[in-house]
């Protein structure tokens, strides 16, 4: 895909004084006491956890981006909170643009913070990952059932609008890969180059009017589990949504196993069609492909995946 430009690189990028947060909280939330600690995990954005039960996330002015944006998080969690309000996700309390002491806008949401840690820092044995996975399916089968009309004309979201569109993106996904493993040479021990794979993922994918919300990014560090008990507790950061197939919101669970779990999740509510089934399987041709390139510790599982899938195609 195209990559990320940022508009204003050399911005000013201050953490927000105690006073300022909770000042902008309480717009919202009167009762809130203290800023108990500071997030910069996010790249994007920045997070205040207050009272340790609500967070205020602001945009980091120099990694703005035309595809991220608070915007489109709050009017995502607000579909969400109308349509499905039985997901765990956070809960949007107030969002806005007020000034700060030198004038300038700071932009800001405040939500609900998400129980549990992130499933990246989670120790998790081999059951307790698969049942978490059986749940992320689950609820990316919901979230992608969401009417994505609203989200079109909201204005807020990128993504395709056609099954040539799906055709693009694909494309690009493998020409970038052929040439980072060109440019910066990396490993590649198939005989087929990366543009002969993805010529042959792009062929086997039918055409489709399969156009849903997607989260973009439900992966390890956005996927929280309660540690005490080792099970699922809720998907957070939806601003780098976009409208694609819904199949592309697995591409980043590249270990076969995982996969399979995330899919007997999908389809454990009613199943998909062989449409949707040789999609997915392009996709998980992209995320072997990308393994190889760029996980080399990875390759011969990810190598060995890939081959048995391209022989279906």
């Amino acid at each position: 895909m195209p990559k990320d430009f940022y508009i204003q690189p050399d911005a000013p990028d201050p953490v927000l004084s105690d006073e300022i947060v909770l000042r902008l909280a309480r717009l919202h939330a009167p009762q809130v006491r203290a800023v108990t600690s500071v997030d910069e995990t996010g790249g994007e954005a920045r997070t205040y956890v207050i009272d340790e039960t609500l967070i205020l996330k602001t945009q980091r002015p120099q990694q703005l981006r035309p595809r991220t944006s608070l915007a489109k998080e709050v009017f995502f969690l607000n579909q969400l909170a109308a349509v499905a309000p039985e997901l765990s996700v956070p809960r949007v309390l107030g969002h806005g643009c007020q000034p700060a002491k030198d004038g300038t806008l700071v932009e800001y949401t405040l939500m609900t913070r998400m129980p549990g840690i992130a499933m990246r820092r989670a120790e998790l044995d081999q059951r307790a990952r698969q049942a978490v996975l059986r749940t992320i399916g689950m609820v990316l089968r919901r979230i992608h059932a969401l009417p994505v009309a609203p989200f079109v004309a909201s204005g807020l979201f990128h993504g395709d609008q056609s099954f040539v569109d799906t055709q693009i993106r694909f494309g690009n996904y493998f020409n970038d890969l052929a040439n980072d493993v060109l440019e910066e040479h990396l490993s590649w021990p198939l005989s087929l180059t990366p543009l002969q794979v993805g010529a042959k993922a792009v062929a086997s994918v039918p055409r489709s009017t399969d156009r849903v919300p997607l989260h973009s990014n439900p992966y390890l560090e956005h996927v929280f589990v309660h540690p005490e008990t080792a099970t699922y507790a809720g998907l957070i950061d939806f601003g780098d949504a976009y409208i694609s197939h819904p199949a592309f919101d697995m591409r980043r669970w590249n270990r076969p196993a995982d996969r399979q779990a995330l899919l007997d999740g999908y389809t454990s509510e009613g199943p998909v069609s062989d449409t949707f089934l040789a999609t997915w399987r392009a996709v998980m041709i992209l995320g072997d492909a990308i393994t190889i390139a760029y996980y080399p510790e990875r390759a011969a599982e990810a190598e060995q995946d890939l081959l048995a899938l391209l022989s279906e195609v």
